[in-house]
């Protein structure tokens, strides 16, 4: 099944097709730039009834555009029910709590069980497309077992408009995180590192590149040329003695493992974390040997991400989400905080 999509090129059009459709296609049908391309490529464009197969072709005033629109096509990925912690849901988008040990997307490594397969059980027929097929809109991700907040959309103007806040970076996102040691402002090494900065209210700015290691292809590293440009800002919230500390860590670009990797580089690598933090020793006479071995043998990168922001696609309202500690990271804090339960 099919639909067709009709409307007039406007006044003063630009020198190409491409540029006038995506300047004159109907806000309401949230067509992106790249779907615009891929329906003139199939042939699914007509404009004065002929079919426009050149991206580079001359439109007029008053041309009538025909764009076909077939039917979102069924995905080859199996739809699960597994259970969803959803924080808000309407017709264009879903925020959920991701829990620590779930992958996002499917992959030669994890074909199932992952959030997408969940998502696709859950929305069932209110997915309207994403790109012509009926999937979730995946506009950014998590690791594995990092926990938190994610938004997906669920139609093509909710996926378009959600991408371009994340590629402008006005999307709100701040992370917990428990660290080794405590970075300080006072610290000379800290001050001396390149691209590490200092920021009002002892907030430590983190700029460098960030790209695939050279020689380990599953990591991420700094660099300095080459790679993608890369912001990250952590503060303090609460230092356990000089052993570790509780952070709040805010994006302004979203790289791959960007925390995990800008943390490592300061020094101070996060716990649990088994690719960025491997080896690093815990003291003991700080915290006590029952925490230090809970430090020790946390399972996996204590990261959660925490705050949610960013404006609502078809509304403009802004919508903001706070996620509670997961439970293995507020035990851990208790622990931290001297609040060990089997000592009380």
């Amino acid at each position: 099944m099919s639909d067709t999509l009709s409307f007039r090129i406007a006044a003063d059009p630009p020198g190409r097709l491409d540029k006038a459709l995506a300047r004159d296609v109907p806000e309401a049908a949230a067509l992106s730039r790249t779907r615009l391309a891929r329906l003139i490529a199939d042939g699914a464009i007509r404009v004065g009834g002929t079919v426009a197969a050149d991206p580079k072709a001359k439109v007029a005033e008053g041309d009538l555009v025909e764009i076909t629109l077939e039917e979102a096509a069924e995905v080859a990925v199996t739809a699960e029910a597994i259970p969803l912690d959803i924080r808000y849901e309407d017709d264009d988008l879903i925020v959920l709590m991701k829990p620590a040990g779930m992958v996002v997307h499917p992959a030669p490594g994890s074909p199932s069980g992952t959030l997408v397969n969940a998502l696709l059980a859950h929305c069932g027929d209110t997915l309207a497309g994403i790109g012509g097929e009926k999937r979730p809109g995946i506009v950014h991700r998590i690791d594995k077992e990092t926990s938190g907040l994610l938004v997906i959309a669920k139609s093509d103007m909710a996926h378009h408009g959600l991408s371009a806040q994340f590629a402008d970076h006005s999307v709100e996102r701040a992370y917990n995180a428990i660290c080794h040691g405590v970075p300080d402002a006072a610290e000379p090494r800290l001050r001396g590192l390149r691209g590490v900065s200092f920021e009002p209210g002892g907030v430590m700015r983190i700029a460098t590149e960030i790209g695939r290691h050279r020689t380990d292809r599953q990591k991420q590293a700094v660099m300095w040329s080459g790679g993608r440009r890369a912001v990250t800002r952590a503060r303090v919230v609460e230092p356990f003695g000089g052993t570790a500390a509780l952070l709040e860590c805010r994006l302004e670009t979203g790289r791959t493992h960007q925390i995990r990797v800008h943390m490592a580089y300061t020094g101070h690598g996060l716990i649990g974390d088994p690719v960025y933090g491997a080896g690093r020793k815990v003291r003991t006479a700080e915290i006590g040997q029952v925490a230090a071995e809970a430090l020790q043998r946390f399972p996996r990168q204590a990261l959660h991400a925490a705050v949610l922001g960013f404006v609502h696609p078809r509304t403009g309202e802004t919508l903001r989400f706070e996620a509670e500690m997961p439970g293995d990271m507020a035990g851990l804090l208790a622990l931290l905080r001297g609040s060990d339960p089997q000592r009380t």
